[in-house]
């Protein structure tokens, strides 16, 4: 976790947790209510890789590591907003955020951490594309359904 003066690496991951039926889990941010999304999280400095990254993230957000993680070989580069540029050096603007698939056996119960997430629901992917409040993560659940070949 990071320090007291430490700056969050401009870099991140976004897992779509999933099912096979591409029912896709979201979950709503704590500190801004109405803002879905599926797993993020930046990358630390002791991330051995991008993979440790995501699975760390996935633990942490929904207690979840039974599963299929693909790396999508997909990356999105964007502006980072300005309410959350204080997160970051002074001088960083944009995030590297690279998109996982987590594919799970069945529709579960995430364990959230209150402090990060307030709620959860499980969406089918075209109702999913359309709660996220992330351009990034929209494209990641359409590109869910395109990989499934729907």
């Amino acid at each position: 976790m990071l320090g007291p003066m430490a700056f969050k690496l401009p870099e991140s991951v976004l897992v779509v947790v999933h099912t096979a039926a591409l029912d896709v889990l979201l979950i709503e941010r704590a500190a801004n209510p109405g803002f879905w999304q599926s797993v993020t999280g930046s990358r630390e400095p002791d991330d051995p890789d991008l993979e440790a990254t995501a699975r760390r993230e996935l633990l942490e957000e929904t207690g979840l590591s039974a599963g299929t993680l693909t790396d999508w070989r997909l990356t999105n580069r964007y502006e980072i907003w300005p309410q959350w540029r204080a997160r970051y050096a002074p001088d960083v603007t944009h995030n590297t955020e690279h998109v996982y698939g987590f594919l799970v056996p069945e529709v579960t119960v995430a364990t959230l951490d209150p402090a990060e997430h307030a709620a959860q629901l499980w969406l089918p992917w075209q109702q999913a594309m359309e709660k996220v409040f992330s351009p990034t993560n929209r494209d990641a659940v359409r590109q869910l359904a395109q990989r499934a070949g729907r």
